[in-house]
């Protein structure tokens, strides 16, 4: 065919002599400023490396067996049909070259008026290439499914081994970070040691399975008031999850977890959710880049040195008297700067004087396990029921298409009832990066003793 492209040719587009916006990223941000775009006489094109939006707030849930991973993702060429002026290409874009006002992808180059950056965080390990190379972020759905594998795997490896030791650590889990993200993790798999391991793994007790999360902080939920860290640190301990506050990971071979003031724990089920860092192309300047590897943009979400390119999302870094750390990399910020620039924008074709971003915190909620979670809503804190009746109905309403909505909303329905997961399959084998030895007598002695000192500690 004489139209076909090739690899190395401009991406095919429908001719249009309209402006041109390129958003690279089809997360909360990327997807709210499609929606404030889509009757607009702009052309957009949506750039992503995956063909479906990720809900990232329940990605725990899918680790833990409570979803399928169908049920938190909905396909992009979905959610945009009907959606006259909106193309979808499915690709990675690697560079920029902000002269040419052009994108190079691994799929072909494109050219764009205006480039808009929402291509959101990954996992931070912080230079720690062995917890890396030996752990595991939950940043990504692919990421969930391997939580859920490599957790299902080792419990089912447990029941075989006949090596008290190997079977401790084959059932311990360790969780890093405090935040949302920690803590419902937490939460969720200590239900799962109650309420689901004496009924599929009668082979031993429940009590074998230990849970750990580690916060570098002396609270959890730092982002949240003092009422929500002290809730959430008296449902997890309700819950037998040992809390771990003020000690920071050091390093991980895969079997013993080493803290920078010396503990030690058994597991082979780590799971990072520490930090973040921002993902993006190459070819944005070196001076736009701030710390945690955002990009530093002025009050109308425009990327420092580059007139033409903008950011948003968790990659976006409003520096100011009022935010010197930039704006919380939470949904509702992302979907604020997504609806903003969407005006914005349209209304710098038409030539209307644009106005700064302001960002309106409309509160923070966290669950921890069924029935509890705490909320910070202005000046209004609480937690436990209402709290998460209101967590559900919120994240409920959030999920994309309605067929999600169902499935989820019809998946925690059984769980409210009968804290049935019935989502415990092993589709794939999954093996870590790493191969991992089994600890030698002397480190299991060790550890041993360690644990019973820290549990002494806890207990205290």
């Amino acid at each position: 065919m004489e139209n076909a492209c090739k690899v190395t040719d401009l991406i095919c587009l429908p001719d249009s002599k309209l402006p041109r916006v390129v958003v690279v990223g089809g997360g909360f941000a990327g997807l709210a400023l499609v929606e404030g775009l889509k009757k607009k006489n702009i052309q957009i094109v949506l750039m992503d490396k995956n063909n479906f939006h990720q809900f990232q707030p329940l990605f725990y849930q899918v680790a833990t067996s409570a979803l399928e991973p169908d049920s938190i993702v909905f396909p992009f060429r979905k959610q945009i049909s009907g959606y006259k002026n909106v193309q979808f290409r499915l690709a990675d874009v690697e560079r920029i070259e902000p002269s040419q006002n052009m994108l190079f992808t691994n799929k072909g180059k494109l050219s764009y008026d205006y480039l808009v950056l929402a291509t959101g965080t990954t996992t931070n390990f912080f230079g720690m290439d062995n917890v890396e190379k030996n752990s595991l972020g939950m940043k990504d759905i692919r990421d969930s499914l391997n939580i859920r594998h490599m957790m299902l795997q080792n419990l089912e490896q447990a029941a075989i081994t006949c090596n008290d030791e190997e079977r401790d650590a084959l059932t311990n889990f360790v969780i890093v970070g405090g935040g949302p993200a920690g803590v419902e993790m937490a939460g969720a798999l200590a239900e799962f040691c109650r309420y689901i391991l004496p009924k599929d793994y009668p082979e031993y007790p429940s009590s074998i399975m230990k849970i750990y999360l580690v916060e570098a902080m002396d609270e959890l939920l730092g982002a949240m008031s003092d009422k929500a860290s002290e809730k959430t640190l008296e449902y997890l301990k309700n819950l037998d999850v040992e809390v771990l506050l003020n000690e920071a990971v050091s390093d991980y071979d895969g079997k013993v977890v080493q803290t920078k003031s010396g503990k030690m724990l058994l597991a082979r089920n780590l799971v990072w959710t520490a930090g973040v860092k921002g993902q993006f192309p190459k070819g944005i300047s070196k001076e736009s880049i701030v710390k945690g590897n955002r990009l530093k943009t002025n009050g109308f979400l425009q990327v420092d040195g580059h007139k033409n390119i903008y950011a948003i999302g968790d990659i976006a870094a409003l520096i100011s008297e009022d935010t010197p750390k930039g704006h919380p990399q939470v949904a509702q910020a992302a979907i604020q700067q997504g609806k903003y620039l969407a005006q914005m924008l349209s209304g710098l074709i038409n030539d209307d004087p644009p106005t700064f971003f302001e960002y309106k915190d409309k509160g923070s909620l966290a669950t921890v396990g069924k029935r509890k979670a705490v909320a910070d809503l202005g000046k209004l804190k609480f937690g436990g029921y209402f709290a998460w009746l209101l967590w559900s109905v919120v994240h409920l309403m959030s999920i994309s298409g309605f067929r999600n909505k169902f499935l989820v909303g019809f998946n925690w329905v059984i769980s409210y009832f009968t804290y049935e997961k019935s989502n415990r399959v092993i589709i794939r084998n999954f093996k870590q990066a790493s191969h991992i030895d089994p600890p030698s007598d002397e480190q299991f002695g060790t550890l041993e003793k360690v644990e019973n000192m820290q549990k002494t500690k806890i207990d205290a």
